[in-house]
Order: C-alpha cells, then sequence, then structure tokens
C-alpha cells in the first residue's frame, strides 16, 4: 500500500504545480522518461493505465522508485472501474486518477486512505466528487469543458475546489498561465510534454530541462488558493 497520505498528495500536487502523464510498454522507456522528469523537479508522477499488463509494468516501475526515488508519489490514471483501481492500490499506487465518477471506486479508495481524483465536467459533478471525498477533482478533457474560463467561474461560489485540468494543457508560458490564473491546484501534463520525436530518440535530457522550465513557469503565475 502507498506510504502517502491523501493530504500528502494534494499539498504535493500544489507544490509542485504539474502532474506529468505517461505511458510505454517498454519499461526502460518508462524508468527513462521518470528519471527525466525527477531530475527536472516533478515529485507526482501518473502512469496511464494503457496497454495490455498495464498493472504489471507499473508494479515494476513503482518498486524501482520506492528504491531509486522514495520521494516520489507514482500513481494511476486512466482508470474507469472500482476492481481495476483496487489492482492498482495493491501495488501501492499513490493515488487513482478517472477521467469520470464511479462511485464504487470512491469507496474502494476510501477504504485504504488513498487520494483519488475523478474527471468532472460540470458544477454538479465537482459538487458529487467532494461528497464522494475527492481533495482534488480532475476536470476532463479540459479544454473542451471550458477551459481555464470554466475553473475561474466555478471558483468563483466555490472558491474551495481543488481542480486539476487534463487536457488542453500545454507546457508553454500563454497556455500556463491562464490556467494557474483562474486558480487551479495543479495541472496534468501529457503528450505534449513527451512528444513522439523526443521519445523515439531517447532525449531524455529535453525531458529534464522541459520540466524544469515549466515548474518555473508554474511558480511564476501560481496564486496562493
Amino acid at each position: 500500500m502507498s506510504k502517502f497520505s491523501r493530504i500528502e498528495v494534494a499539498l504535493k500536487m500544489k507544490e509542485t504545480g504539474i502532474v506529468p502523464v505517461f505511458y510505454h510498454s517498454d519499461a526502460d522507456v518508462c524508468r527513462a522518461v521518470i528519471q527525466a522528469c525527477y531530475g527536472g523537479g516533478v515529485r507526482v508522477f501518473e502512469f496511464t493505465n494503457r496497454g495490455d499488463f498495464a498493472h504489471e509494468l507499473f508494479s515494476e516501475l513503482n518498486k524501482w522508485a520506492a528504491v531509486e526515488h522514495p520521494d516520489l508519489m507514482l500513481g494511476a490514471g486512466s482508470v474507469l472501474d472500482a476492481a481495476t483501481a483496487a489492482i492498482y492500490i495493491q501495488l501501492g499506487a499513490a493515488f487513482i486518477v478517472s477521467p469520470l465518477i464511479d462511485e464504487e471506486m470512491a469507496r474502494v479508495c476510501n477504504r485504504r486512505k488513498v487520494a483519488w481524483s475523478p474527471g468532472c465536467g460540470s458544477v454538479t459533478e465537482i459538487g458529487r466528487a467532494h461528497e464522494l471525498g475527492s481533495e482534488v477533482v480532475k476536470i476532463f478533457p479540459g479544454a473542451q469543458v471550458g477551459g481555464p474560463a470554466f475553473v475561474s467561474a466555478v471558483r468563483g461560489p466555490m472558491p474551495w475546489c481543488s481542480i486539476m485540468p487534463t487536457g488542453g494543457v500545454s507546457p508553454d508560458e500563454a497556455n500556463l498561465a491562464a490556467w494557474f490564473k483562474a486558480g487551479v491546484h495543479c495541472v496534468g501534463l501529457g503528450s505534449q510534454l513527451f512528444p513522439k520525436e523526443v521519445i523515439a530518440t531517447r532525449n531524455w535530457q529535453a525531458i529534464t530541462e522541459k520540466c524544469r522550465e515549466v515548474l518555473e513557469i508554474v511558480k511564476k503565475y501560481r496564486i496562493n488558493n
């Protein structure tokens, strides 16, 4: 089971500001990407539950991370049901991220006190996620549900919301500035942080440098919320 509490995960998400989202079928590539992100200052990383035997790959990565980077919070994303969440929790996932709200998944995570971030696309869904125990709510797909303007509008009547958009977030200053000025807790960054050509050429240093650059931008625009 995870050694990190739900509150520790939520606080680290806010402190870091970004949560890289990544999957590759090659364990060596995954390790290299995680290592590159860690070198750039990342301390929260979301492994995408995508290919066949993805949970076995996650288990290998989490055991490696526990030795090499014990302060790294490695979680699982794109989890769609309670049974899958239970598997990842048993393998030590520090948090579970889902593109949707599933009440049984919430119960599974709450029983084990594991942080759970469900995908929401409306104020009603965000409110329901809070009722079910979510500390940091994911909005997904971020751009399609309304982008930074949606976050700003939600936080008007609900300033206590901790929101993590994924989808429609890019690692450039203009985009990040808009999200953080709107008051996001953190952002999820996927394919745009890991361009195909960078992965294909194994240019891990480019990922490290990009993470450092992004974290500096986040520090510049993050507001106290």
